[in-house]
């Protein structure tokens, strides 16, 4: 497939401008003409030199085979001038996708008048705008007592900060956090993880760490999925929490996702959210909401907690708030607000180039009503993936909020389990994504026995780019089940 701009063919290979964020894909160009050898020679060579020089713990590249050279709104091009469609995004930091004027322009004015690029926590203009726009963004209930701490520049941090912050605020020790949750790979945050791959080599995560059944309609733990399944799952937790004998202490802190990212694209029910948040507030427990992937518009709300009307107490947002550049920040109620100067620290908490990209970015967020635009570009989407679904066999369910959407891969020659459902199907998946990548496409595999296909383009998609995308993944899908299910056929 070849995107083109204004009529200027984008062909393989060339040294050609990228397209602009609104540029236009016509369905009737859209015959899936390429097919990229994947990695091409002059990505195979930066990729070889990467596996020599850097460490065993790269991901990433052994399933996107690719050295980028230049990237533009959802488009990347690679060394071999090959051009993708990218639905990874920078695992959702990049909002607006790549490159985009607002943020470009906010760094260059940054940069032209002298600003300081690194402060540490001291204030500066750019800071107190950026803290403003944050605020301002924000349900009214929740920033007029709101407090912030910025953290070190990953995610994570934030993760561990909001640990250290209930801890302190309760003088507790546990926390609860949920089967399939993902809050990051540093110590703290790697123990409130619920992948257990990442966990079997290291030794001493920190302790009282409490796991509880998160509402997964598909796969319910409880075998019964829908209203049942989550009502079952609260329950559960209420129990928990008020039973002497449950061998949990009172917690510091709940931490949660709204919507379930690495665990495979699963979002909970609102229903679920207000029980959960109802059983925190009544026992005074801190909600920890982790939105470091669903903030700024990404689930067709602004904050993916607004869904269910819930307010929490703590808010967790990294990725798209520093406008593609790092940053991390902790939001919470000032009622927690009890650790000493110093308690939480970190050099580059001070990223001034990040806030003023941010709150760039958090303006045209707002003023181009981008949080409607990704629930009706992922209703597109998800509309179009459940018509491939009908025409499939591999597709469990396709699932998801706004522009982050998950389609689980099963295996429909192996049988079923005590849900009725067939098992997930990881190799498939892997080749789905392979073929995608060598239509045009770039997506992330995740979930259990990472059986999940997901979608996280950027903000600014049009409806052009989402019927393209999809025409690319129907190909795929049909390539991918072609060659793996007939193997399967040969061998029984």
């Amino acid at each position: 497939m070849q995107p083109q701009e204004n009529g200027s063919h984008l062909c393989h290979g060339e040294n050609v401008v990228l397209p602009l964020v609104s540029g236009k894909i016509s369905r009737a160009e859209s015959k899936l003409e390429n097919y990229y050898e994947i990695p091409g020679a002059a990505s195979k060579h930066y990729l070889e030199r990467q596996k020599i020089r850097e460490s065993n713990a790269r991901s990433y590249p052994r399933r996107i085979c690719m050295a980028i050279a230049e990237a533009k709104g959802i488009y990347i091009k690679d060394a071999d001038g090959n051009i993708y469609f990218d639905c990874l995004a920078g695992a959702g930091t990049l909002a607006l996708g790549h490159n985009h004027p607002v943020v470009l322009d906010a760094i260059r004015d940054s940069l032209d008048a002298n600003l300081p690029l690194h402060t540490l926590d001291l204030t500066t203009p750019v800071k107190d705008a950026f803290v403003e726009e944050l605020f301002a963004s924000l349900p009214a209930e929740f920033a007029r007592n709101a407090k912030i701490q910025f953290c070190g520049p990953s995610g994570a941090d934030a993760v561990e900060a909001a640990i250290k912050l209930v801890k302190t605020a309760t003088g507790r020790r546990s926390i609860l956090s949920f089967h399939g949750g993902y809050h990051g790979m540093t110590h703290g945050a790697l123990s409130l993880t619920g992948s257990l791959d990442p966990k079997q080599a290291i030794a001493g995560l920190m302790p009282d760490v409490h796991f509880l059944p998160y509402p997964y309609h598909y796969r319910c733990p409880f075998g019964f999925g829908g209203d049942a399944g989550h009502q079952t799952s609260s329950r559960y937790i209420e129990s928990i929490l008020s039973d002497p004998e449950s061998g949990i202490v009172t917690p510091a802190g709940m931490i949660l996702e709204v919507v379930q990212g690495e665990g495979g694209v699963i979002p909970a029910p609102d229903d679920w959210m207000r029980e959960i948040r109802r059983i925190t507030r009544e026992r005074q427990i801190p909600l920890i909401v982790d939105e470091i992937q669903t903030g700024l518009g990404r689930t067709g709300k602004l904050y993916a907690f607004e869904h269910s009307g819930i307010i929490p107490d703590v808010l967790l947002l990294s990725k798209a708030i520093g406008g593609s550049l790092p940053l991390s920040v902790v939001l919470y109620h000032k009622k927690l607000d009890k650790w000493a100067a110093g308690a939480h620290a970190g050099t580059f908490r001070g990223n001034q180039l990040a806030m003023a990209a941010g709150g760039a970015t958090l303006r045209y967020i707002l003023e181009n009503r981008l949080a409607e635009h990704s629930d009706v570009m992922g209703k597109r989407l998800m509309k179009h993936l459940c018509q491939i679904q009908n025409e499939s066999c591999c597709m469990g369910e396709v699932r998801g909020r706004g522009l982050m959407i998950g389609v689980e891969i099963i295996n429909p020659s192996a049988e079923k389990d005590f849900r009725g459902n067939y098992p997930t199907y990881p190799q498939l998946a892997s080749c789905i994504q392979a073929e995608c990548l060598r239509r045009g496409l770039i997506i992330e595999i995740g979930g259990r026995f990472s059986s999940v296909v997901r979608f996280l383009p950027p903000l600014i998609v049009t409806p052009e780019q989402i019927d393209s995308i999809s025409e690319i993944f129907q190909a795929s899908v049909k390539a991918a089940e072609q060659q793996l299910l007939s193997v399967l056929s040969q061998a029984s």
